[in-house]
């Protein structure tokens, strides 16, 4: 056994690739329907490290690989969540102050009960970074406190702090089947007009805030079907279709006339739909509205799919690479709207690797920039930089030429190959750690500081997040994974929602003042 340990020790990529193949296998299995999904990497990197630790041998994976991994999963993250970040940032700025607040009332938890315990400020200090699992917190408590007593008792504590937390997760997430915020199922209905108001197309779609499409529209039984001009007004006996969720197209149903035995959208002798992919970088980082589909093609856009989820097509909807649109245009120039737009397999998977590339170097180089504080400085990292970066390329979708948004799928590759390069080497390095950090009479108390730290941190945010801010169970799931900084977590609750974007999107949402609040709490800790 020591043989393969030593040639594992030898090939740090090799050993990567076991850690990733092997934790990714053990992460399939399922006990009451319940997996680790990738967070199983990480807790089989920490049990070898551990393991090897023990016959004097050390398997470790450079740390250059972790940071391209939780740097790459951070800035897809950014650039895939940009647009919905910025735009529900205004409604949830109570929710980012709620969060630093648990946190600081975890941080005080931890000074009062490390207290009690006899422990010293730099134990309490890596056991506050540990159980709160953000490795920049403990860089910051190791310079303030001038010793490595806090990186002992981060490795104490790490394992808890992630544990402690999926479960959080597991628990919370049984409650996904009431969450008030799951985004409506879409209907497409026929409707006979009734009312001789004859009210404009642009008009109601305004009046329902966008939440509704008319796509097709029939004036009087002897025209043929049309796509919509939204100038267009609706006269009694019309036909028309619209998209929309169940509630609100009931409700224009009924202040229209009643719904229609006759189904437009069957009818494709006139008008035809298909569903066209966005792969043309020409119409990427554009508003739906800036295409002018309806002017220069006479079509309209009825719904958009990004990843497994539909969205009404409103005209302020940024679209991105491989966007999959639900297109209604007259028969004959289908073929046009479907050469403009693109509609080809490459814009699924294009990584576009100048986005990338020049947005990691932003956003490295902002996690590098150096704050003064009294007595110190502090950077936020380059997991928080490259996270920031990535959320303001995504909000802008295109600088001039240059397309700023990234293919959902696409991202998503890069995201989960990121978060599984991240946890095989935290893991490994945590594993080494242990050994050291049980040889130490206090790691009993370490680790029931530990625990005292994520249980107040995930009893505070669930209880808060839940019952102040009204956040359903699976974007909450995303805000602990995100409160936490921990992309095991996030992996964690992707497995279990079948990747739900409230996931991602909670978990974007909090990450970059988690990350911040994290670190000057680090420094206060480890100072004091």
């Amino acid at each position: 056994m020591d043989a393969v340990l030593h040639f594992l020790a030898a090939q740090p990529i090799l050993l990567l690739f076991v850690l990733v193949g092997l934790g990714s296998l053990l992460g399939r299995v399922k006990v009451h329907g319940v997996g680790l999904g990738a967070a199983a990497v990480l807790f089989l990197a920490i049990a070898l490290g551990a393991f090897a630790s023990t016959r004097g041998i050390e398997l470790a994976v450079p740390e250059t690989i972790g940071t391209l991994g939780l740097t790459l999963f951070t800035f897809t993250v950014g650039v895939v969540s940009g647009a919905t970040f910025f735009a529900s940032l205004r409604r949830n700025l109570g929710p980012n102050v709620a969060m630093v607040a648990v946190l600081v009332l975890a941080a005080l938890v931890a000074v009062g009960l490390g207290r009690l315990l006899g422990l010293d400020a730099p134990t309490v200090a890596g056991a506050f970074a540990g159980a709160v699992t953000n490795t920049p917190a403990l860089a910051a408590a190791r310079e303030a406190a001038g010793s490595d007593a806090p990186t002992v008792a981060y490795a104490v504590t790490y394992l808890g702090g992630v544990l402690g937390m999926l479960a959080a997760v597991a628990l919370g997430l049984r409650h996904r089947a009431t969450d008030t915020d799951t985004p409506p199922e879409l209907v497409t209905r026929t409707v006979r007009v009734e009312t001789t108001s004859e009210p404009s197309i642009r008009a109601l779609e305004e009046l329902h805030g966008g939440r509704i499409q008319f796509t097709r529209v029939r004036h009087g039984e002897q025209n043929p079907i049309e796509t919509i001009d939204e100038d267009d007004a609706l006269r009694r006996d019309d036909l028309v279709t619209l998209v929309g969720p169940v509630a609100q197209v009931e409700q224009v149903t009924a202040e229209l006339g009643h719904t229609s035995s006759h189904r437009l959208d069957a009818d494709r002798h006139d008008v035809d739909m298909r569903r066209i992919t966005v792969s043309e970088p020409r119409v990427a980082g554009r508003t739906i509205g800036e295409l002018a589909l309806a002017h220069r093609f006479g079509a309209t856009v009825s719904r958009v799919r990004r990843g497994d989820v539909d969205s009404v097509a409103s005209d302020d909807v940024l679209l991105q690479l491989g966007d999959r649109l639900r297109v209604v245009a007259p028969k004959g120039r289908m073929k046009e709207v479907t050469r403009f737009l693109g509609d080809s397999s490459r814009g699924l998977s294009d990584i576009t690797p100048v986005l990338l590339g020049l947005g990691m170097v932003a956003g490295i180089l902002v996690g590098a920039i150096a704050f003064p504080v009294p007595g110190r400085v502090f950077s936020i990292g380059s997991a928080a930089g490259t996270l920031l970066v990535g959320l303001v390329l995504g909000r802008l979708g295109r600088i001039g030429p240059l397309v700023t948004a990234m293919p959902y799928t696409a991202a998503q590759t890069l995201g989960d190959l990121g978060i599984l390069l991240f946890l095989a080497q935290a893991g490994s390095r945590a594993g080494a750690m242990i050994g050291l950090a049980f040889t130490s009479g206090a790691w009993l108390r370490v680790l029931l500081l530990g625990l005292a730290v994520t249980g107040v941190t995930a009893v505070g945010l669930s209880l808060v997040m839940r019952r102040v801010f009204a956040i359903g169970a699976t974007k909450l799931s995303g805000v602990l994974a995100g409160a936490q900084t921990q992309p095991a977590v996030l992996a964690f609750a992707n497995e279990r929602t079948s990747y739900d974007p409230r996931v991602a999107l909670g978990y974007a949402l909090v990450y970059p003042a988690a990350m911040i609040a994290k670190i000057l709490l680090g420094q206060v800790l480890g100072g004091l």
